[in-house]
Protein backbone atom coordinates (compact mmCIF):
# COMPACT_ATOMS: atom_id res chain seq x y z
CA UNK A 1 0.00 0.00 0.00
CA UNK A 2 1.39 3.59 -1.06
CA UNK A 3 -0.10 6.22 1.64
CA UNK A 4 1.17 9.44 2.99
CA UNK A 5 4.02 10.65 0.58
CA UNK A 6 3.86 7.09 -0.99
CA UNK A 7 2.97 6.60 -4.46
CA UNK A 8 -0.56 4.89 -5.54
CA UNK A 9 0.24 2.40 -8.56
CA UNK A 10 -3.14 1.63 -10.27
CA UNK A 11 -1.46 0.81 -13.64
CA UNK A 12 -1.73 -3.45 -12.95
CA UNK A 13 -3.05 -3.92 -16.35
CA UNK A 14 0.43 -2.56 -18.20
CA UNK A 15 2.73 -4.23 -15.68
CA UNK A 16 2.18 -6.00 -12.07
CA UNK A 17 4.86 -6.21 -9.68
CA UNK A 18 6.78 -9.85 -8.98
CA UNK A 19 5.21 -11.95 -6.31
CA UNK A 20 7.29 -12.62 -3.57
CA UNK A 21 6.87 -16.27 -4.25
CA UNK A 22 8.01 -16.08 -7.88
CA UNK A 23 10.82 -14.05 -7.19
CA UNK A 24 12.01 -16.62 -4.44
CA UNK A 25 11.88 -19.35 -7.20
CA UNK A 26 13.66 -17.48 -9.90
CA UNK A 27 16.89 -16.58 -7.57
CA UNK A 28 16.53 -20.21 -6.32
CA UNK A 29 16.88 -21.58 -9.63
CA UNK A 30 19.54 -19.54 -10.66
CA UNK A 31 21.93 -22.10 -9.14
CA UNK A 32 20.57 -24.16 -12.00
CA UNK A 33 22.45 -23.06 -14.56
CA UNK A 34 23.08 -25.68 -17.01
CA UNK A 35 21.98 -25.49 -20.36
CA UNK A 36 18.68 -27.60 -20.70
CA UNK A 37 19.92 -29.76 -24.63
CA UNK A 38 23.30 -31.14 -22.69
CA UNK A 39 23.74 -34.43 -21.78
CA UNK A 40 25.93 -33.90 -18.79
CA UNK A 41 24.19 -33.62 -15.08
CA UNK A 42 24.02 -30.20 -14.94
CA UNK A 43 22.04 -29.83 -17.75
CA UNK A 44 19.70 -32.55 -17.21
CA UNK A 45 18.91 -30.86 -13.86
CA UNK A 46 18.06 -27.71 -15.90
CA UNK A 47 15.63 -29.87 -18.30
CA UNK A 48 14.13 -31.46 -15.00
CA UNK A 49 13.25 -27.85 -14.00
CA UNK A 50 12.39 -26.54 -16.71
CA UNK A 51 9.99 -29.23 -17.42
CA UNK A 52 8.51 -29.25 -13.92
CA UNK A 53 8.02 -25.74 -14.93
CA UNK A 54 6.03 -26.57 -18.15
CA UNK A 55 3.97 -28.78 -16.04
CA UNK A 56 3.00 -26.74 -13.42
CA UNK A 57 1.91 -24.25 -15.36
CA UNK A 58 0.01 -26.66 -17.67
CA UNK A 59 -1.67 -27.92 -14.66
CA UNK A 60 -2.92 -24.30 -13.81
CA UNK A 61 -4.40 -23.77 -17.37
CA UNK A 62 -5.72 -27.29 -17.59
CA UNK A 63 -3.65 -28.29 -20.67
CA UNK A 64 -1.13 -30.49 -21.55
CA UNK A 65 2.42 -29.68 -20.79
CA UNK A 66 3.17 -30.84 -24.64
CA UNK A 67 1.30 -28.08 -25.60
CA UNK A 68 2.77 -24.99 -24.37
CA UNK A 69 6.37 -24.05 -25.62
CA UNK A 70 8.20 -21.02 -23.89
CA UNK A 71 8.59 -17.78 -24.91
CA UNK A 72 10.19 -13.99 -24.01
CA UNK A 73 6.14 -12.82 -23.03
CA UNK A 74 3.14 -11.71 -25.08
CA UNK A 75 4.76 -9.86 -28.26
CA UNK A 76 6.64 -12.53 -29.31
CA UNK A 77 3.99 -15.27 -28.16
CA UNK A 78 2.15 -13.31 -30.63
CA UNK A 79 4.14 -13.23 -33.37
CA UNK A 80 4.81 -16.74 -33.43
CA UNK A 81 1.32 -18.09 -33.38
CA UNK A 82 0.40 -15.30 -36.29
CA UNK A 83 3.01 -15.57 -38.33
CA UNK A 84 3.58 -19.47 -37.96
CA UNK A 85 -0.34 -20.22 -39.36
CA UNK A 86 -0.41 -18.67 -42.07
CA UNK A 87 1.56 -20.79 -44.58
CA UNK A 88 1.49 -18.57 -47.95
CA UNK A 89 0.28 -14.83 -47.28
CA UNK A 90 -1.00 -14.46 -50.73
CA UNK A 91 -4.68 -15.00 -50.62
CA UNK A 92 -5.03 -16.30 -47.39
CA UNK A 93 -7.78 -14.30 -45.35
CA UNK A 94 -7.40 -13.17 -41.70
CA UNK A 95 -10.12 -11.85 -39.28
CA UNK A 96 -9.38 -9.81 -36.31
CA UNK A 97 -11.15 -7.93 -33.57
CA UNK A 98 -10.34 -4.24 -33.44
CA UNK A 99 -9.37 -4.23 -29.95
CA UNK A 100 -6.00 -5.99 -30.10
CA UNK A 101 -2.65 -5.22 -28.48
CA UNK A 102 -0.55 -3.56 -30.89
CA UNK A 103 1.56 -7.27 -31.20
CA UNK A 104 -1.24 -8.48 -32.63
CA UNK A 105 -2.52 -5.91 -35.35
CA UNK A 106 0.99 -4.84 -36.56
CA UNK A 107 1.85 -8.82 -37.24
CA UNK A 108 -1.53 -8.64 -39.24
CA UNK A 109 -0.86 -5.65 -41.29
CA UNK A 110 2.57 -7.13 -42.21
CA UNK A 111 1.05 -9.83 -43.36
CA UNK A 112 -2.04 -7.61 -45.42
CA UNK A 113 1.33 -6.40 -47.12
CA UNK A 114 2.14 -9.43 -48.01
CA UNK A 115 -0.28 -9.92 -49.59
CA UNK A 116 -3.25 -11.58 -47.23
CA UNK A 117 -6.65 -10.25 -47.21
CA UNK A 118 -8.31 -8.72 -43.49
CA UNK A 119 -11.10 -8.52 -42.20
CA UNK A 120 -11.49 -6.52 -38.70
CA UNK A 121 -14.44 -7.07 -36.69
CA UNK A 122 -15.83 -3.68 -34.77
CA UNK A 123 -17.21 -4.38 -31.67
CA UNK A 124 -20.27 -2.62 -30.58
CA UNK A 125 -20.66 0.32 -28.08
CA UNK A 126 -19.89 -1.41 -25.27
CA UNK A 127 -16.93 -3.11 -26.53
CA UNK A 128 -18.15 -6.79 -26.84
CA UNK A 129 -16.70 -8.54 -30.15
CA UNK A 130 -20.45 -10.55 -31.29
CA UNK A 131 -19.98 -14.05 -32.48
CA UNK A 132 -22.12 -13.69 -35.07
CA UNK A 133 -20.11 -10.76 -36.56
CA UNK A 134 -17.25 -13.27 -36.91
CA UNK A 135 -19.55 -15.45 -38.77
CA UNK A 136 -20.27 -12.98 -41.49
CA UNK A 137 -16.43 -12.19 -41.48
CA UNK A 138 -15.69 -15.90 -42.06
CA UNK A 139 -14.71 -16.97 -45.93
CA UNK A 140 -13.41 -20.52 -47.67
CA UNK A 141 -10.17 -18.64 -47.49
CA UNK A 142 -9.83 -17.52 -43.63
CA UNK A 143 -7.01 -19.51 -42.28
CA UNK A 144 -7.23 -17.12 -38.84
CA UNK A 145 -8.95 -15.35 -36.67
CA UNK A 146 -7.60 -13.87 -33.60
CA UNK A 147 -9.93 -12.23 -30.67
CA UNK A 148 -7.80 -11.23 -27.30
CA UNK A 149 -9.88 -13.24 -24.54
CA UNK A 150 -9.92 -9.53 -22.78
CA UNK A 151 -9.51 -6.27 -23.60
CA UNK A 152 -6.39 -4.51 -21.14
CA UNK A 153 -7.93 -1.18 -21.60
CA UNK A 154 -11.03 -1.15 -20.93
CA UNK A 155 -11.60 -5.09 -19.45
CA UNK A 156 -14.48 -6.62 -21.43
CA UNK A 157 -14.15 -10.09 -21.94
CA UNK A 158 -15.17 -11.72 -24.80
CA UNK A 159 -17.46 -14.86 -25.43
CA UNK A 160 -14.24 -16.69 -27.33
CA UNK A 161 -16.26 -20.35 -26.71
CA UNK A 162 -19.31 -18.79 -28.70
CA UNK A 163 -16.74 -17.20 -31.08
CA UNK A 164 -14.77 -21.12 -31.47
CA UNK A 165 -18.51 -22.75 -31.68
CA UNK A 166 -19.39 -20.45 -35.01
CA UNK A 167 -15.63 -20.96 -36.33
CA UNK A 168 -16.56 -24.83 -35.52
CA UNK A 169 -19.85 -24.76 -37.47
CA UNK A 170 -18.30 -22.69 -40.30
CA UNK A 171 -15.31 -25.33 -40.98
CA UNK A 172 -18.19 -28.29 -41.06
CA UNK A 173 -19.97 -26.56 -43.85
CA UNK A 174 -17.02 -25.96 -46.10
CA UNK A 175 -14.54 -27.98 -45.08
CA UNK A 176 -12.01 -25.83 -44.01
CA UNK A 177 -9.34 -25.45 -41.34
CA UNK A 178 -9.58 -22.22 -39.59
CA UNK A 179 -6.69 -21.08 -36.24
CA UNK A 180 -8.60 -19.43 -34.01
CA UNK A 181 -5.91 -17.66 -31.58
CA UNK A 182 -6.15 -15.41 -28.50
CA UNK A 183 -4.41 -12.90 -26.61
CA UNK A 184 -4.89 -14.31 -22.86
CA UNK A 185 -3.29 -11.09 -21.36
CA UNK A 186 -5.07 -10.00 -17.99
CA UNK A 187 -7.66 -12.51 -17.97
CA UNK A 188 -5.60 -15.28 -16.26
CA UNK A 189 -5.96 -13.15 -13.30
CA UNK A 190 -9.74 -13.26 -12.79
CA UNK A 191 -11.12 -16.16 -15.26
CA UNK A 192 -10.23 -19.53 -14.74
CA UNK A 193 -7.99 -20.84 -17.05
CA UNK A 194 -9.18 -24.30 -18.20
CA UNK A 195 -8.29 -23.49 -21.86
CA UNK A 196 -9.64 -26.39 -23.72
CA UNK A 197 -13.25 -25.40 -22.64
CA UNK A 198 -12.15 -22.01 -24.53
CA UNK A 199 -12.42 -24.01 -27.74
CA UNK A 200 -9.24 -22.42 -28.99
CA UNK A 201 -5.70 -23.62 -31.05
CA UNK A 202 -3.16 -20.93 -29.96
CA UNK A 203 -3.49 -18.66 -26.66
CA UNK A 204 -0.21 -16.83 -25.46
CA UNK A 205 0.19 -15.77 -21.62
CA UNK A 206 3.03 -13.73 -20.53
CA UNK A 207 4.17 -13.23 -16.71
CA UNK A 208 4.37 -9.95 -16.72
CA UNK A 209 1.09 -9.57 -16.39
CA UNK A 210 0.67 -12.61 -14.03
CA UNK A 211 2.37 -11.09 -11.19
CA UNK A 212 5.62 -13.09 -12.76
CA UNK A 213 9.33 -12.01 -14.09
CA UNK A 214 9.37 -10.36 -17.17
CA UNK A 215 10.83 -11.57 -20.00
CA UNK A 216 9.12 -15.21 -20.07
CA UNK A 217 5.56 -16.35 -21.15
CA UNK A 218 4.11 -19.41 -22.91
CA UNK A 219 2.32 -20.24 -26.03
CA UNK A 220 -0.45 -22.65 -25.63
CA UNK A 221 -0.61 -24.60 -29.26
CA UNK A 222 -3.25 -27.64 -29.46
CA UNK A 223 -2.66 -30.72 -30.00
CA UNK A 224 -2.81 -30.94 -33.66
CA UNK A 225 -1.98 -28.20 -34.68
CA UNK A 226 1.51 -27.04 -36.66
CA UNK A 227 2.96 -23.82 -37.01
CA UNK A 228 5.38 -22.79 -39.65
CA UNK A 229 8.69 -21.83 -37.77
CA UNK A 230 9.09 -18.36 -38.00
CA UNK A 231 12.95 -18.29 -36.15
CA UNK A 232 15.63 -20.92 -36.49
CA UNK A 233 18.19 -22.20 -34.99
CA UNK A 234 18.38 -25.12 -32.38
CA UNK A 235 15.91 -27.56 -32.01
CA UNK A 236 14.16 -25.97 -28.22
CA UNK A 237 10.88 -25.61 -27.62
CA UNK A 238 9.77 -27.92 -30.66
CA UNK A 239 12.28 -26.06 -33.10
CA UNK A 240 9.21 -22.89 -33.20
CA UNK A 241 11.02 -21.14 -30.43
CA UNK A 242 14.71 -21.78 -31.00
CA UNK A 243 17.41 -20.68 -28.25
CA UNK A 244 18.29 -21.71 -24.84
CA UNK A 245 15.77 -21.64 -22.24
CA UNK A 246 15.27 -19.61 -19.83
CA UNK A 247 14.85 -21.87 -16.76
CA UNK A 248 15.00 -19.58 -13.53
CA UNK A 249 12.35 -17.32 -15.39
CA UNK A 250 10.37 -20.42 -16.08
CA UNK A 251 10.59 -21.00 -12.32
CA UNK A 252 9.75 -17.95 -11.41
CA UNK A 253 6.13 -17.78 -14.11
CA UNK A 254 5.12 -21.27 -12.90
CA UNK A 255 4.99 -20.58 -9.07
CA UNK A 256 3.39 -16.77 -9.93
CA UNK A 257 0.45 -18.82 -12.02
CA UNK A 258 0.31 -21.24 -9.29
CA UNK A 259 -0.60 -18.24 -6.65
CA UNK A 260 -2.44 -16.22 -9.54
CA UNK A 261 -5.12 -18.99 -9.38
CA UNK A 262 -5.10 -19.94 -5.64
CA UNK A 263 -6.36 -16.44 -5.24
CA UNK A 264 -8.65 -16.23 -7.96
CA UNK A 265 -11.58 -16.13 -6.35
CA UNK A 266 -10.80 -13.92 -3.49
CA UNK A 267 -9.43 -11.74 -5.32
CA UNK A 268 -11.94 -11.69 -7.89
CA UNK A 269 -14.38 -10.93 -4.94
CA UNK A 270 -12.53 -8.01 -3.31
CA UNK A 271 -11.62 -5.86 -6.58
CA UNK A 272 -15.48 -6.25 -7.42
CA UNK A 273 -16.04 -4.55 -4.37
CA UNK A 274 -13.34 -1.81 -5.42
CA UNK A 275 -13.90 -1.61 -8.81
CA UNK A 276 -17.84 -0.38 -7.66
CA UNK A 277 -16.28 2.49 -5.16
CA UNK A 278 -13.88 3.68 -7.58
CA UNK A 279 -16.70 3.67 -10.47
CA UNK A 280 -19.07 5.64 -8.02
CA UNK A 281 -16.18 7.76 -7.44
CA UNK A 282 -15.21 8.71 -10.91
CA UNK A 283 -18.61 9.17 -11.85
CA UNK A 284 -18.48 11.95 -9.23
CA UNK A 285 -16.03 13.93 -11.95
CA UNK A 286 -18.26 13.05 -14.50
CA UNK A 287 -16.03 10.85 -15.78
CA UNK A 288 -17.75 8.10 -18.35
CA UNK A 289 -17.18 4.78 -18.04
CA UNK A 290 -16.02 3.45 -21.29
CA UNK A 291 -17.25 -0.17 -21.87
CA UNK A 292 -19.93 0.33 -19.45
CA UNK A 293 -22.95 -2.14 -19.99
CA UNK A 294 -20.42 -5.54 -21.41
CA UNK A 295 -22.02 -8.35 -19.83
CA UNK A 296 -18.69 -9.26 -18.37
CA UNK A 297 -16.00 -7.53 -17.58
CA UNK A 298 -12.71 -8.19 -15.60
CA UNK A 299 -12.82 -6.96 -12.16
CA UNK A 300 -9.36 -4.77 -11.63
CA UNK A 301 -10.15 -2.40 -14.61
CA UNK A 302 -11.91 0.81 -14.94
CA UNK A 303 -11.79 2.77 -18.07
CA UNK A 304 -13.16 6.41 -18.47
CA UNK A 305 -13.33 9.99 -20.02
CA UNK A 306 -13.84 13.03 -19.27
CA UNK A 307 -14.58 15.83 -21.74
CA UNK A 308 -12.39 18.54 -22.59
CA UNK A 309 -9.28 17.11 -20.91
CA UNK A 310 -6.34 15.98 -22.15
CA UNK A 311 -6.01 12.27 -20.97
CA UNK A 312 -2.13 12.57 -21.32
CA UNK A 313 -1.69 16.37 -19.75
CA UNK A 314 -4.13 14.38 -16.21
CA UNK A 315 -2.08 11.59 -15.99
CA UNK A 316 1.39 13.39 -16.11
CA UNK A 317 -0.39 15.24 -13.47
CA UNK A 318 -0.96 12.86 -11.38
CA UNK A 319 2.08 11.08 -11.64
CA UNK A 320 3.37 14.59 -10.41
CA UNK A 321 0.86 14.15 -7.25
CA UNK A 322 1.77 10.53 -6.70
CA UNK A 323 -0.61 8.85 -8.26
CA UNK A 324 0.28 6.17 -11.55
CA UNK A 325 -2.42 5.44 -13.63
CA UNK A 326 -2.30 4.84 -17.85
CA UNK A 327 -4.36 6.87 -20.88
CA UNK A 328 -4.15 3.38 -22.98
CA UNK A 329 -2.02 0.10 -23.60
CA UNK A 330 1.93 1.03 -22.78
CA UNK A 331 2.44 0.40 -26.49
CA UNK A 332 0.54 3.18 -27.32
CA UNK A 333 0.97 5.75 -24.77
CA UNK A 334 2.80 8.13 -26.76
CA UNK A 335 -0.34 8.06 -29.46
CA UNK A 336 -2.88 10.72 -29.43
CA UNK A 337 -5.87 8.76 -28.69
CA UNK A 338 -7.07 5.27 -27.65
CA UNK A 339 -7.15 3.31 -30.58
CA UNK A 340 -9.96 1.01 -28.46
CA UNK A 341 -11.98 3.42 -26.98
CA UNK A 342 -11.92 5.10 -30.64
CA UNK A 343 -13.36 1.61 -31.69
CA UNK A 344 -16.41 1.73 -29.60
CA UNK A 345 -17.64 4.13 -32.41
CA UNK A 346 -19.09 6.13 -29.54
CA UNK A 347 -18.22 10.17 -29.29
CA UNK A 348 -15.02 11.32 -31.28
CA UNK A 349 -13.85 13.34 -27.86
CA UNK A 350 -13.90 10.20 -25.53
CA UNK A 351 -10.47 8.65 -27.38
CA UNK A 352 -8.79 11.75 -26.64
CA UNK A 353 -9.66 11.67 -22.98
CA UNK A 354 -9.47 8.42 -21.72
CA UNK A 355 -8.05 7.21 -18.23
CA UNK A 356 -7.42 3.92 -17.77
CA UNK A 357 -6.95 2.95 -13.72
CA UNK A 358 -6.04 -0.49 -12.99
CA UNK A 359 -6.12 -2.36 -9.41
CA UNK A 360 -4.19 -5.01 -7.83
CA UNK A 361 -3.22 -7.34 -4.89
CA UNK A 362 -2.01 -4.09 -2.97
CA UNK A 363 -4.65 -1.57 -3.85
CA UNK A 364 -6.97 -0.59 -0.82
CA UNK A 365 -10.06 1.89 -0.70
CA UNK A 366 -7.89 4.57 0.86
CA UNK A 367 -5.68 3.92 -2.53
CA UNK A 368 -8.96 4.68 -4.34
CA UNK A 369 -10.24 7.64 -1.99
CA UNK A 370 -6.72 9.48 -2.66
CA UNK A 371 -6.62 8.59 -5.92
CA UNK A 372 -10.03 9.82 -6.99
CA UNK A 373 -9.62 12.91 -5.10
CA UNK A 374 -6.18 14.11 -6.52
CA UNK A 375 -8.09 13.50 -9.51
CA UNK A 376 -10.84 15.90 -8.62
CA UNK A 377 -8.40 18.78 -7.30
CA UNK A 378 -6.63 18.05 -10.85
CA UNK A 379 -9.66 18.56 -13.44
CA UNK A 380 -10.71 21.32 -10.81
CA UNK A 381 -7.45 23.10 -12.10
CA UNK A 382 -8.22 22.10 -15.67
CA UNK A 383 -11.98 23.92 -15.53
CA UNK A 384 -10.47 26.58 -13.84
CA UNK A 385 -8.35 27.30 -16.41
CA UNK A 386 -10.16 27.22 -19.22
CA UNK A 387 -13.31 29.02 -17.08
CA UNK A 388 -10.62 31.83 -16.86
CA UNK A 389 -9.84 32.10 -20.82
CA UNK A 390 -13.68 32.23 -21.74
Amino acid sequence: MWWNNKRIYLDYAAATPVRREALYAYNDAVGTFGNPSGLHSESVAALELLEKSREAIARVLQCRAGELIFTSGGTEGNNIAIFGSIKTPQGAHIVVSALEHPSVLRSIVALEQWGAKVTRVMPDSHGQIKPEAVAEALTPQTVLVSVGWANGEIGVVQPLSAIAKVIRAYEERHGTRVFLHSDAGQAPLYEKSAIHSLGVDLMTFDSGKLYGPRGIGVLFIANGVELRPTMFGGKQEKGIRPGTENVALAAGFAVAIETVAKERDTETRRLLGLQKILITRLEKVSAIVNGEGAKHTLPHIVNVSVLDIDAEYVALALDHRGVAISTKTSCEERERESAVVKALGLEPWRAGSALRFSMGRDTTVRDITHATHVLAEVIAIIRSHQNAKK
